[in-house]
């Protein structure tokens, strides 16, 4: 992955045109939301030596901002590191010199862009969103559920809307990607608690396909950046891809 092709990206796909907004840093590009002006993004022409490594050749990276936890689970990956110049806790900067798959940089620049967005743009251009959520078969034996009934009652712990895509993820002893569902019907009341669950809204997902047990395991969702599943949270855009099998990672 290149600095123009991430420019050519942002371009068709959020109509950004880059800031460069320092007289004395020609090469430093913000990229920046166009309502809010924040920034989502920020390319720069360092030394490698200042993000830590011995080579002194200077390459061009890229600042974007992450979840924390996420954040320190990626600095361990090769061409990753604490944020140069900007918060080390919510942003990473990535080498933009091939070392990190041109799909990853593009997901985690995504990533940003929606951590980034104002309250109203999100309202405004929510579409349907691609959520993984965890099951656990010690407590519910959703495969007979299913069974029974295509469309399932399911706790609801994330803003979920009518018509999002759910991805189940069973945990060990399965420990990988069993589901695919549909968002049929959410915020219902429901009260419920146990020592190991508490419920207080559920949402009716309908089941649209399921996956064999050997596909998508723990290790291949690790190439796609995802370390676990410990509560629902969006689906990356290249695993959904490898998932589904259609995948152009400059739309």
């Amino acid at each position: 992955m290149t600095r123009e092709e991430v420019l050519q990206y942002v371009k068709k796909k959020y109509h950004t045109k880059p800031d460069y907004p320092w007289r004395g840093d020609p090469d430093s590009a913000v990229l920046r939301h166009d309502d809010s002006r924040r920034w989502y993004g920020l390319m720069m022409y360092v030394s490698k030596s200042r993000l830590g490594l011995a080579d002194r050749k200077p390459a061009d990276i890229l600042n974007v901002k992450c979840d924390p936890m996420l954040a320190e689970m990626l600095r361990k990956e090769p061409g990753i590191f604490p944020a140069y110049h900007m918060n080390h806790r919510e942003w990473i900067s990535i080498l933009l010199d091939g070392t990190v798959p041109g799909e990853k940089v593009l997901d985690l620049l995504d990533m940003s862009y929606e951590l980034t967005m104002s309250k109203k743009k999100k309202e405004r251009s929510r579409g349907p969103v691609e959520w993984l959520i965890p099951a656990n078969p010690k407590y519910y034996d959703v495969e007979e559920g299913f069974r029974q009934n295509p469309v399932m009652d399911w706790k609801q712990s994330s803003n979920v809307k009518v018509g999002d895509i759910i991805y189940m993820y069973m945990a060990e002893p399965v420990g990988a990607i069993l589901y695919k569902c549909r968002a049929v019907e959410v915020d219902i009341p429901y009260h419920y608690e146990d020592d190991h669950l508490t419920i207080r809204r559920s949402m009716k997902i309908k089941l649209l396909e399921r996956y064999d047990p050997k596909r998508f395991t723990r290790e291949v969702m690790r190439q796609f950046g995802v370390y676990g599943v410990r509560g629902p949270r969006s689906m990356p855009h290249s695993l959904s891809c490898e998932i589904n099998g259609t995948c152009d990672p400059l739309l």
